[in-house]
Formats: C-alpha cells, sequence, structure tokens
C-alpha cells in the first residue's frame, strides 16, 4: 500500500483535530449543563414570576391615597404596552432580540474576541432573556458561574414562553430606579402620567435607566440622564424606529422628569394607615407583595376638604396666639453660598402644606425669603400675621431663620403667601354616611409625616356640652319634652369623693331660672342639664345613652356626666350622632368596601348593616331580582320622634344658639351642637343633616389649656363650617323626615303650658305629650324660685 500523501494526511490530521475539538467543546457544555442545569429552574418551572405588587389604597372614587410595599410596580400586559416603549428597549438594550433563541451568539463572539484582543470586558453577550433570567433567578455578581447560569436559564425561558410574554415579564420586572419596579411604574415615577401619554424623549429615557438606573436618574443627574437618552434615541433612529424631525425634535427635548410633590387632594395617610394594619392582621407579609387594591368609602372631595379644613382652622388658633420662633438658624456661610444653600433647602420638608423657607434678608417691615421650588419669596407686614402696629420685622425672623410659608390663594402674586408655623395645638376631622356608617372623611392630625398619632380614632377626649344632645334625648324618652321647665339655677354638689363641694356653674357665670328643656339645650345651659340628670336617674340616663354605641364603661355615674365628663374618640362621637341623622338606627362606622387581589378577584367587600325607615324605600337593601336583604337592616335604637325633636332643637343651636355662625353656609337643613370643656382643654363641634354627619376637634395632645375663649364654637365650629361647606357644595338640603304623628301647637314660652289667647311660641310634641289647655288653666304661670339647691 502506498504512503497516504502529506497533504492528504494533513487534512486528515486537521479534521481529527477539529473533531476532537468539537467533541471535548460538545462533551465540555454537556458538562457544565448536567453540573449547573440540576441547581436551576427546569423549563416546566419557568411560567409567570411572582411581581412583588404593592399593596394601593384608593378613595371610593379610585384616587390613590396610599401604597405600601419596597417595590413600586403598576403591571402592565404586553398589549398594553405602547409599541415604542418596546422599541425603545429593544434598541437599549437587544436589536436582536426578535432573532436569537435567547444567547445571541454573535454578541458572545463579539464579546470574547474583544476580551482576547484587548483584555476588556463588554455587555455585548447579555440579551433581555438573559437579564430576565439573571433578575428572576439569580444574583447580580459578575462572574463566569453566574453567565453561564443565565445562558442556560435563558435558553430554557425561550423554550417556555414566547418572545411577547418574556418582553412583558422583563418589562414589569426590571428595576428602573427611585424603587420603580416596570415601565409602569417608572411612567408614573418620573413623569406622573400613564405610558400612552409619553413622549417619545420620555420613553428613550425610561428604556436607557436598566443600565444604570442611579447613575442616569433623571431627577438627580439630569445631564447624565440627557447622554444616555440620546444615545437611545439615536439607536432608535439607526434601527428606523423613529425618523429624522421625531428624531431631531426628541433630542432638543428638555428634561421633565421631577419628583411628585405632595397633593392634598387625595391626602389620606391616616385611613391609610388604617388600611395597611387591617391588611397585615388579615394577610400577613403577603399584604405587602400580593398586589393588593382596596378601596375606601373615602370620598376625595371631602377628604380635601376636612384636610384643609383642619389646618385652617390650627392655624388660625395659631395666628391668635403667640409666634414660637424659627424652626432652626443657618449659619451665615450657609446663607451667603447659593449652592449651600440650595443643599440646606433640599433637605427640608413640607409639612401640612407648609414651605419650609430661610430668610435672606429683614427690612424694617418686610422680609425676603428663598425656597427650594418657588424661589425667591417677599413678604410685608400684613404677611407676618404676628406683626402688629409697628413693630420691626426683626422682632419676628432674623437672617438665616428656618421658617414656614403658607399659600394664601390670593390672585395676586405679592399676597400670595404668609408667614407660618407647624402648630402645636392639634385637630381631627371626621365625617361619615348616617345610613350605612361608611366614613366619608377623616384627618387624624395636621399632618402624618409630623405625627402617626391618630387624633380621630385613638384620642380619648372629653366632648363637654356636645354629649348633652344624648342626655336630652333620654330625658324625652323618659316622658320630658322640649316645653318641660327644668330651674336653671345653683346647685351644690356634695361627694366623699370630693374634697370641696362641687359648685357648677353656666359659662357665662349667669343663672336663667326657669328654663325650657329647648332653651337649655339651644343656649347649653350647664344648670340645666345636672338637674336634669338628677330627674331622669343616673342609671336610667346611662342605659338610654348606650344605645347611640358610646361604650358604658366610659361613661362616669355621676353628674358630671351631664357636663360631657365622659371620655371618646371623635369617631365614636360620629356614630353617635349618627342616630340622630338617620331617624334612630345605629350604624357602624367602616372605611374598607372592597378588596381585590393582584388578579382582580375580589377577596372581601363590605355589606354594612343599613339605617331605612323602611325596608321598602331603602335602595342599599335591595338584592338581585328585587328582593330586599331585611338582615341588613340597622338596628333601632331610639324612637323617630325622639330623633326628630333632639335634631330640630340643635337646629335651633345653629340657627340662633351657640352655633349661629354656621348660618353662613345658607342652609336651614343643619344641626349642631358646640362642646368646650374646663379651661378650654377640648373644643369640639358636632353636626349633621340627613345625609352627612361631621364632627370637629380642637386641642393640645397633652391636657393643656388652650386659652380664654377658645370654646367649642371659637376653635372648631371654623373647622366644621369649612368643611361643610365644601362637603354639601351642590347638595340639596335634607332635614331627616319628620314622623307623621308628631304634632305642633303654640305654647306660652314662660310657662311651657298651652298659650292662652295667643302670644305663644311653636313647639313639637309626639302625640301623648301635648300639654292641654286645662292642664293651662289650671297651672296659671306659677314657676319654681331660683333657690340654691342642695344636691346629694
Amino acid at each position: 500500500m502506498k504512503a497516504m500523501p502529506r497533504a492528504l494526511r494533513i487534512l486528515v490530521f486537521l479534521l481529527a483535530g477539529l473533531l476532537s475539538a468539537a467533541t471535548l467543546a460538545v462533551c465540555v457544555v454537556g458538562g457544565v449543563y448536567l453540573y449547573f442545569g440540576p441547581q436551576l429552574p427546569s423549563a416546566g418551572d419557568i411560567g409567570d414570576p411572582e411581581l412583588n405588587e404593592p399593596l394601593r389604597v384608593y378613595t371610593s372614587d379610585r384616587k390613590l391615597i396610599g401604597e405600601f410595599g419596597l417595590e413600586r410596580r403598576l403591571p402592565r400586559t404586553y398589549d398594553e404596552i405602547p409599541p415604542q416603549m418596546v422599541q425603545a428597549f429593544i434598541a437599549a438594550e437587544d436589536d436582536r432580540f426578535f432573532e436569537h433563541p435567547g444567547v445571541d451568539y454573535q454578541g458572545i463572539a463579539r464579546a470574547v474576541y474583544v476580551l482576547a484582543t484587548t483584555g476588556r470586558k463588554t455587555q455585548g453577550g447579555s440579551t433581555i432573556t438573559m437579564q430576565l433570567a439573571r433578575n428572576l433567578y439569580l444574583t447580580r455578581d459578575r462572574t463566569y458561574v453566574r453567565k453561564i447560569k443565565e445562558i442556560i436559564l435563558a435558553l430554557r425561558l425561550e423554550s417556555k414562553l414566547t418572545k411577547e410574554q418574556i418582553l412583558e415579564i422583563y418589562l414589569n420586572k426590571i428595576y428602573l430606579g427611585n424603587r420603580s419596579y416596570g415601565v409602569g411604574a417608572a411612567s408614573e415615577v418620573y413623569y406622573h402620567k400613564p405610558l400612552d401619554e409619553l413622549s417619545v424623549a420620555e420613553v428613550a429615557m425610561i428604556a436607557g435607566l436598566p443600565k444604570a438606573p442611579s447613575r442616569y436618574n433623571p431627577m438627580s443627574n439630569p445631564e447624565r440622564a440627557k447622554e444616555r437618552r440620546n444615545y437611545v434615541l439615536s439607536r432608535m433612529h439607526a434601527l428606523g424606529e423613529i425618523d429624522d424631525a421625531t428624531y431631531e425634535k426628541a433630542l432638543d427635548a428638555p428634561i421633565t422628569a421631577t419628583a411628585k410633590v405632595a397633593d392634598d387632594r387625595y391626602e389620606a395617610d391616616y385611613v391609610a394607615e388604617m388600611v395597611r394594619q387591617d391588611m397585615v392582621a388579615r394577610f400577613g407579609d403577603e399584604a405587602y407583595t400580593s398586589g393588593f387594591d382596596v378601596t375606601t368609602t373615602l370620598n376625595s372631595e371631602r377628604q380635601r376638604g376636612a384636610n384643609r379644613a383642619l389646618r385652617r382652622a390650627l392655624l388660625a388658633y395659631d395666628e391668635r396666639h403667640q409666634w414660637h420662633g424659627p424652626e432652626a438658624t443657618l449659619e451665615t456661610t450657609t446663607v451667603d453660598d447659593a449652592d449651600a444653600l440650595k443643599t440646606a433647602l433640599e433637605g427640608m420638608n413640607a409639612a401640612g402644606g407648609l414651605v419650609p423657607a430661610v430668610v435672606t434678608n429683614v427690612g424694617r417691615r418686610s422680609a425676603t425669603l428663598m425656597t427650594e421650588r418657588y424661589g425667591e419669596i417677599n413678604l410685608d407686614a400684613g404677611q407676618m400675621p404676628w406683626l402688629g402696629g409697628n413693630d420691626p420685622a426683626s422682632k419676628l425672623v432674623a437672617r438665616g431663620d428656618v421658617v414656614r410659608l403658607a399659600y394664601t390663594g390670593s390672585k395676586d402674586k405679592a399676597k400670595a403667601w404668609t408667614l407660618a408655623e407647624v402648630p402645636e395645638v392639634q385637630g381631627a376631622m371626621v365625617a361619615l354616611d348616617p345610613h350605612t356608617g361608611g366614613i366619608e372623611a377623616l384627618a387624624g392630625g395636621f399632618d402624618f409625616s409630623l405625627s402617626k398619632y391618630n387624633r380621630a380614632v385613638q384620642a380619648q377626649r372629653q366632648p363637654g356640652s356636645s354629649f348633652k344632645p344624648f342626655l336630652y334625648s333620654a330625658a324625652l324618652a323618659n316622658g320630658f319634652t322640649p316645653a318641660s321647665l327644668i330651674n336653671d339655677a345653683p346647685v351644690v354638689y356634695d361627694s366623699p369623693d370630693l374634697s370641696d363641694a362641687w359648685r357648677p356653674q353656666n359659662y357665662s357665670g349667669r343663672i336663667y331660672g326657669p328654663t325650657r328643656l329647648r332653651e337649655g339645650l339651644v343656649h347649653s345651659r350647664n344648670l340645666v342639664s345636672i338637674r336634669l340628670l338628677r330627674s331622669i336617674g343616673i342609671n336610667n340616663a346611662v342605659n338610654h345613652i348606650a344605645k347611640f354605641g358610646l361604650p358604658e364603661d366610659q361613661i362616669p355615674r355621676n353628674l358630671s356626666m351631664a357636663l360631657g365628663s365622659a371620655s371618646f374618640s371623635p369617631l365614636q362621637m360620629a356614630q353617635a350622632y349618627a342616630v340622630f341623622a338617620n331617624d334612630g338606627f345605629q350604624v357602624k362606622p367602616y372605611y374598607i368596601a372592597k378588596i381585590e387581589d393582584g388578579r382582580g378577584e375580589v377577596r372581601f367587600e363590605a355589606e354594612p348593616k343599613v339605617a331605612c325607615a323602611s325596608t321598602s324605600n331603602c335602595a342599599a337593601l335591595q338584592r338581585t331580582g328585587g328582593k330586599q336583604d331585611s338582615s341588613r337592616l340597622a338596628e333601632r335604637v331610639i324612637d323617630a320622634g325622639n330623633a326628630w325633636l333632639v335634631g330640630d332643637i340643635m337646629r335651633d343651636v345653629i340657627k340662633r344658639g351657640t352655633g349661629r355662625r354656621a348660618m353662613s353656609l345658607g342652609r336651614s337643613d343643619l344641626s349642631g351642637k358646640t362642646g368646650t370643656t374646663n379651661d378650654q382643654i377640648d373644643a369640639w363641634f358636632v353636626g349633621f343633616n340627613a345625609d352627612l354627619v361631621g364632627i370637629s376637634w380642637v386641642g393640645f395632645d397633652k391636657l393643656t389649656p388652650m386659652g380664654n375663649s377658645e370654646t367649642g364654637g371659637q376653635a372648631a365650629l371654623p373647622m366644621w363650617i369649612d368643611f361643610m361647606r365644601v362637603a354639601l357644595d351642590g347638595t340639596p338640603e335634607a332635614i331627616p323626615r319628620r314622623p307623621a304623628d308628631l304634632v305642633t301647637v303654640s305654647i306660652d314660652p314662660e310657662s311651657g303650658q298651652r298659650a292662652i289667647g295667643g302670644g305663644g311660641v311653636s313647639e313639637t310634641f309626639r302625640p301623648n305629650n301635648v300639654p292641654s289647655l286645662e292642664e293651662a288653666r289650671r297651672s296659671g304661670k306659677n314657676a319654681p324660685s331660683n333657690e340654691v339647691e342642695q344636691l346629694f
């Protein structure tokens, strides 16, 4: 046999070498796969990943008021993501995405070549599918082992999912800075609008973030972000995704990403926190990651009204008292350095709508201040409430002082701001639907970020005279009428529990003698209330008052109860007053209307007990098919005549009593009552019509007097008026339905008996209590004396 030619031998050797190398490569790849494959999820296990969606809380009209969770997400389906957003990410991250099988071998080859020839690592080999594999299942450690795992997982992902499914998961999962995950959240975080409203430049900005979210953050690094955005635009242009005109216009677009400024229109942090606690109690830590949507009973406009009314009332109280001084004072070197001053301002937060500002110059009767968002602001003496007469501005502020500014809303820009301070006094505002108990507005303090203590729910405070209507309701239930006479005269109460005798007085210090019940409540006569309670009996009164939902163990069993010495929260008072507003039914306050999970399935829907005079006229009790659900009828706790009469007397409180300022609302359907405790420690106003109950409270967290004249009518009523002006805007008047059996007759205002010979006043009675003409003739006009009575 002849020897093989040399050239052929070389060819055979090369082929054998290549075959051996290929076999070795296959063995290596197979070995790598057999080693790493079992450590990774199989194709069958790869599916729809958990996105760790946060808990979101909404008003009844779907305004977002709270979001809880480490990650901000607004997942969108592939069809909901604008094509231009998809194109931008593909242009920036993986322009061969729709061509490769999950691993871009050309890109890997380029990366290997660059590494071999220059020693420099590049990103060219990482596809969108590989990035998704890393985000779903791997750490961010930059090692060859992780890269091998990425490749295996990317191939598995592509074998299980379509390209569109991969993109959908990727665009919802990718981290884009500022706690935002996915393009839906990024659109809201950076531009405060939905995806389909983004411009080409804004789309490109978001698409440029995955490479380095912090480095290219448009809010903190606008110049770097612009460079990255323009690179993405150039890639989109090179790939033919945008034309020349669009490209040039987008390159010139300014950086528009901004941090979202708190908007008190939909601010309801106290309720959002109540929901968060409730959800954790129901679902544990799953509450933060499962995408729950909670719809509350809040009305967004009424909530806005509650926030503004509370803050306005507390700021007004603050202006009536002493200026507390600046919050801090900056060094002169900081004020003189524009950059240092800007940095200092950036570290200050708004509170309760008040803007932080630094005084940069003080004139004799004026001051110049610098703010972060609104720039330089000038104030004259009229815009500094604590500056009186000819006092110099230096009496209040000095250069470098950190103070607050309140926006007045004036159309005159020169008068748009006023000097303010975070008030030390606190308050609460609650409003609920008396038919269902649904909470429509709740503000638990001046600002949640300053104090998480929810005074609307957690504070137990003495209601003072705002408790008296419950006592008067008990009197009506025990045989008294609005015309019954009670002597307004001094009393002395001796008790072994007291070191000195108790000598209560009316707020005015005067005594008025025989007084009809209606007048006693209208003018809030303390001595009338005490004698009335004594006549009813403490046990009878407590048993009746407990029907309103007020806990018996919080009601003192002594005569001080008549003056409101019990302690209740504003929400408890709202629940109790709903009984007067809804014809005598007790409803339970609630704030969660519906809970939906991340798949849109309803996990809970409230079915509150409903107050209805009859099931035939109550739409809330209607079931499918027209049947009525009588099991949802709230319990009647007082008769309709009792509820209407107390409400009618309280309408007189507003028309001609301690709540007269509420007549400024121009309505005749409002019932109300002021409440003030000893030393003006607590100030209340409670009021309602047939469709809404509102409760306002003002006081210090520590039991500290608020000062002379800081009564319910002075400190709390303005808050209630401001709220009701918004809450009832455009709504028809709604007086609770008058029971048909009530009778109105003319009575003698001095004796409370039927008027003889004209000259009387109208009064309303239940049928069995109408005074007769015979009794009037027999009794004449004799009245009790004003002598001091000793009570034991």
